[in-house]
């Protein structure tokens, strides 16, 4: 009998209009079954997972346990979304991902804006 695999629960700020339309986007397309969500703006995160930080910066749970944010959760988001798994290769791959980062910084102190 085969298992489930589990989920990469994705920790987001539904506060922040641009990244609720995001995370909206990614909700409604086919294939993205195994994310979880979790608005850390309207529920507490599970143990483990730092509300502030979650509020700060995209984070995700692998199915490992292990914590990422940053550029490596939107990895981890696309490498899962039809369509946009070549991206989320992309930003895994090591020469990137800093460069994701920094880019990733540049829209947080944009973000800060339209809050």
């Amino acid at each position: 009998m085969a298992t489930e695999p589990a989920p990469v629960t994705i920790f987001y700020d539904g506060g922040c209009p641009v990244c609720s339309r995001e995370i909206a986007f990614y909700r409604d397309r086919q294939g993205t079954e195994g994310l979880a969500w979790v608005d850390v703006s309207r529920e507490a995160p599970p143990a483990g997972v730092d509300r502030a930080a979650a509020l700060a910066r995209f984070h995700a749970r692998l199915p490992d346990g292990r914590l990422v944010a940053g550029a490596a959760a939107f990895a981890e988001v696309w490498r899962r979304v039809p369509g946009f798994r070549w991206l989320g290769a992309l930003v895994a791959w090591r020469p990137v991902t800093p460069l994701a980062d920094l880019a990733y910084a540049g829209f947080l102190r944009l973000r800060r804006l339209w809050r």
